[in-house]
């Protein structure tokens, strides 16, 4: 797991030298991403610098540095992630004569992409993002892992085009653009993250995920972009998956499994796992201890007093399969550390678990460099209480008038669906917060009804296919990503494996669900294979801040004096009226939401930690220059 960064300089202002220093500058205010080793490459022709930041996991000599220039190929490469399957890659490659100095899996990178054909991404079975930059065509690719696990970010403005893992490492840019985008920002107080693939500022986007950009540069501009998406989750009905005996499909689907967390547990240096009561992590070590007959250290924490802490449950699942437990109880304490996480993001997450996170992670990395996860099991099999809610409602018309007030005659999925229980917001609260919607967010929230109203598949495959492609890039594999990496602790997903999201992919709504309680069907099953179903079937509790990590009067307080102050940056986005009123409504401890009131803190802190850190690393390139 590594930093990546790159620069084209389109006027063609700046010396090989000055590259060399702005790229190390970008480079290094992500070496956390990378702290065993750095790079820098900056063509002879002086128009494109390339940077990395290295964080050793597989072949930890000096030829695995980057960014790389493979023996016989015509292209450079910086590379963030691990391609799983790059020894088959490898091997084919060998059988054609291409020679290798390395046992990188980085190394094969040039080779499969000599002409920056993106055809080949489809093949890759693995997270990351790169570029690889061809200096005689003056071309650049630049492609996303199938779900978004690893980051890429682009700048573009009149003198620079511009790459790099975290948006902050723009900061180093002369002229660095610090205009907020109000759409995303709509966006944001909707969902409490920021989609792709706008971001926070105007002139930053998001590469989605599954997708690449091909771009050709001229002498003083970008020439040609061609865009492509070779991956995208769309949950359906596949009759060669709902057609066959549910035995069959669960068997496929483990056997899948097995081999992906096989392929994860590929390292050179020490490797565990986190483990929760919950279903997901439990199976991944199941897969370990019981299939691949392994050793595992796993690691997890509780909270102090508190009744959500799921610690007890993961030592007990650590027992049961033999692993090697490692646990901390943390007294919890969301009021000192929300300036801390405020600070370590590099988009506004106001998802309260980004804390626990960013505990976990500093909890792991103190034996372990790479870990696996359970991320990806409830977007894959429909496992949130949400999709239980909206699916017994959708069943029971009497709850749709009960629940939402609606006639349930003219009520739709997206009714539903798109409540409090998927809105931090609802959009016309947001139409008063800031004294009338964005037109592209009304937009997007109009897509976005559009795939949950859908009538082509079932509501549970809607609901799916959304947060596959919204929720879990933009929300949850990004807050793993950030609080992992602040530790350089890489963090690999069995579950997100694509070939065994296929499989999940073209599950009926029967796999993911039995009326009225049982969620995640069908990966339940598998895990009571190796565990006490009991255990696998009992209500899911998350790893949400809990509520005894803040007093309500303490959160109130900070959201007065935080929020409706004079110099609330807030104010230069949404109506201060609004705002205001918000804060009124919301110091009434019956109408207190920490759901809501949490988002709009992290956004403001956000706001106001960037300037300084804009101006400090300007600075820091002016002294190094």
């Amino acid at each position: 797991m590594c930093g990546i960064v790159g620069v084209y300089d389109l006027k063609g202002r700046y010396t090989r030298s000055e590259l060399d220093i702005l790229v190390s500058t970008m480079r290094d205010s992500m070496v956390h991403r990378g702290p065993d080793d750095a790079g820098v490459w900056v063509d002879p022709s002086g128009r494109c610098a390339l940077g990395h930041r290295r964080l050793s996991i597989i072949d930890l000599r000096p030829e695995g540095r980057q960014p790389m220039q493979a023996v016989g190929a015509p292209s450079i490469v910086t590379f963030n992630g691990e391609i799983y399957n790059f020894q088959e890659h490898r091997d084919r490659l060998i059988a054609k004569g291409v020679e290798f100095r390395s046992r990188s899996d980085t190394e094969i990178l040039p080779h499969m992409f000599r002409d920056l054909d993106p055809g080949p991404l489809s093949t890759l079975n693995g997270m990351f993002a790169f570029s690889i930059w061809r200096p005689d065509l003056r071309e650049m690719l630049l492609a996303r892992d199938a779900f978004g696990k690893k980051p890429l970010y682009i700048y573009e403005d009149e003198n620079f085009f511009a790459f790099a893992s975290e948006l902050q490492a723009f900061y180093a840019l002369p002229g660095f653009d610090r205009t907020i985008d109000r759409e995303t920002i709509a966006d944001y107080l909707l969902l409490g993250y920021c989609p792709g693939p706008s971001t926070i500022y105007k002139r930053v986007r998001q590469i989605e995920p599954g997708s690449y950009l091909r771009v050709r540069f001229s002498n003083t501009t970008v020439e040609t972009v061609v865009a492509g998406r070779f991956f995208r989750f769309a949950a359906m009905d596949r009759p060669s998956l709902t057609q066959i005996d549910q035995s069959a499909l669960k068997e496929r689907l483990r056997q899948r499994l097995i081999t992906a967390t096989e392929q994860r547990m590929i390292s050179d240096v020490p490797l565990g796992a986190f483990l929760s009561g919950g279903v997901d992590s439990s199976l991944v070590v199941a897969i370990v201890r019981r299939e691949l007959q392994k050793e595992i250290n796993t690691y997890s924490i509780g909270f102090e007093g508190s009744a959500d802490s799921e610690h007890e449950e993961a030592r007990a699942i650590a027992k049961h399969l033999g692993a090697n437990h490692h646990d901390a109880m943390i007294k919890p304490d969301g009021i000192s550390m929300i300036n801390k996480i405020a600070s370590v993001l590099d988009q506004p997450n106001g998802d309260s678990s980004c804390l626990p996170t960013y505990l976990l992670s500093e909890f792991a990395r103190k034996e372990v460099t790479v870990i696996l996860s359970g991320d990806g099991g409830d977007e894959l099999f429909g496992g949130y209480g949400r999709y239980r809610d909206t699916m017994n409602e959708w069943a029971n018309k009497d709850l749709i008038r009960q629940n939402h007030g609606l006639d349930p005659a003219q009520a739709q999925p997206a009714d539903l669906y798109m409540s409090l229980r998927w809105h931090i917001w609802l959009p016309s609260q947001i139409e008063t917060m800031m004294a009338g919607m964005p037109a592209g967010a009304r937009e997007r929230v109009a897509s976005w009804r559009a795939i949950l109203n859908d009538p082509s598949t079932s509501v549970m495959h809607r609901m799916r296919t959304i947060d596959a492609n919204l929720y879990m890039p933009g929300a949850v594999l990004a807050k793993v990503d950030r609080m992992s990496m602040q530790h350089a602790l890489e963090v690999r997903s069995p579950l997100l494996d694509p070939q065994f999201a296929e499989i999940a992919m073209g599950m009926s709504e029967d796999d993911c669900w039995a009326p009225p309680n049982v969620t995640k069907k069908l990966l339940k099953e598998i895990a009571s294979d190796y565990l006490p179903r009991e255990w696998m079937f009992r209500s899911k509790k998350g790893f949400g801040l809990p509520a005894n990590a803040w007093a309500m009067d303490d959160v109130i307080s900070l959201c007065g004096s935080t929020l409706n102050s004079s110099d609330t940056l807030l104010r230069d986005h949404l109506d201060a009226k609004a705002l205001s009123d918000t804060i009124q409504t919301q110091s009434r401890k019956d109408h207190f939401s920490i759901y809501q009131m949490w988002p709009l803190l992290m956004l403001e802190l956000w706001l106001r930690e960037q300037p300084a850190k804009i101006d400090a690393m300007q600075a820091e390139y002016r002294r190094a220059a």
